[in-house]
């Protein structure tokens, strides 16, 4: 059974820093993808960038140059690393990773269950 664990969100002020993590763990699981996404208070979810199971990453332009993607493999985890946060930053941030055994190539999708990051003028 796989578990998926967000963390890391809380208040920062403008320009601050924050770093989110999506662990996946209790399974022989191992990360193939992960797209993270955010949705703010009125508005659509709309997708701040993924990597895929080659490493290779891709980002909106709103998030361009301030917000990373990476991923330790060990740790079947990764990661959302977000800086020069502005006040329209302000949502709850979500990742979704594709998961799968190794040398098997069924792939299941998994939602964290969010976290809130505001950041204040």
């Amino acid at each position: 059974q796989v578990q998926l664990v967000e963390s890391g969100g809380g208040l920062v002020q403008a320009g601050g820093s924050l770093r989110l993590s999506c662990a996946v763990s209790g399974s022989t699981f191992s990360i193939n993808s992960v797209d993270w996404y955010r949705q703010a208070p009125g508005k659509a979810r709309e997708r701040v960038g993924g990597m895929d199971n080659g490493g290779s990453t891709n980002y909106a332009d709103f998030v361009k140059g301030r917000f990373t993607i990476s991923r330790d493999t060990a740790k079947n985890t990764v990661y959302l690393q977000m800086n020069s946060l502005k006040t329209e930053d302000t949502a709850v941030y979500s990742c979704n990773v594709l998961v799968k055994r190794p040398g098997t190539i069924t792939q299941y999708s998994y939602w964290g269950q969010g976290t809130q990051v505001t950041v204040s003028s």
